[in-house]
């Protein structure tokens, strides 16, 4: 029961990083799109072909998306946290096995929830780094350079992100411990889990 709303909550949070990646992707496509017609416009070539058509370009206003890189940047760091949770949920994670075959199955057993701990640890770890950040944006009232958005805004969604990756890694830490003292299975089976 508890597992269906925990995976409830890790595919949304990774639902929600999709979506705005997928932002960020065309942000980022129309920003390069703008920035290479407005070089286009500015061109020899184009100004050689017909300048009336180089003036209405530039006329046009278009250009690079303004404070692109300041979105993408507090777009990216969210994405990550929002994606932590499913990963951590479903042992998604980059291993390498290369002496893992070789121990016993007991070894790495406690291995992969040694592991388990440790990276919920440092997911909390981050948690609270994340949040003590934020607070000290907050009181110093930093604000980006170009669309002038306080930068406190990046941190909190990050942060929320991390809470819901700090949940959900609580949860494996303390599912990996009752599926060796039960035998049983409490986290959702998949390819890159060791059972």
């Amino acid at each position: 029961m508890m597992l269906k709303h925990v995976e409830r909550l890790a595919r949304f949070m990774a639902v929600l990083g999709g979506i705005v990646l997928t932002l960020l992707v065309i942000l980022t496509c129309l920003s390069v799109l703008g920035r290479g017609l407005n070089t286009f416009g500015h061109s020899a070539f184009l100004t050689s072909l017909s300048e009336s058509a180089a003036h209405a370009l530039i006329a046009s206003g278009v250009g690079p998306i303004t404070g692109d890189f300041e979105l993408v940047e507090a777009g990216i760091a969210f994405a990550i946290f929002a994606f932590l949770p499913y990963a951590q949920l479903h042992h998604a994670h980059a291993t390498v096995d290369i002496f893992a075959a070789s121990f016993p199955h007991w070894f790495n057993r406690f291995l992969i929830v040694f592991w388990e701990f440790v990276l919920s640890a440092i997911i909390l770890l981050l948690t609270w780094r994340l949040f003590a950040g934020m607070q000290g944006k907050m009181s110093n009232g930093e604000i980006t350079f170009l669309l002038q958005f306080p930068v406190w805004w990046a941190y909190a969604a990050s942060f929320v992100a991390a809470v819901t990756a700090s949940i959900v890694a609580i949860y494996c830490a303390i599912a990996r411990i009752l599926d060796v003292v039960t035998g049983g299975s409490h986290l959702p089976h998949s390819e890159g889990a060791h059972h």
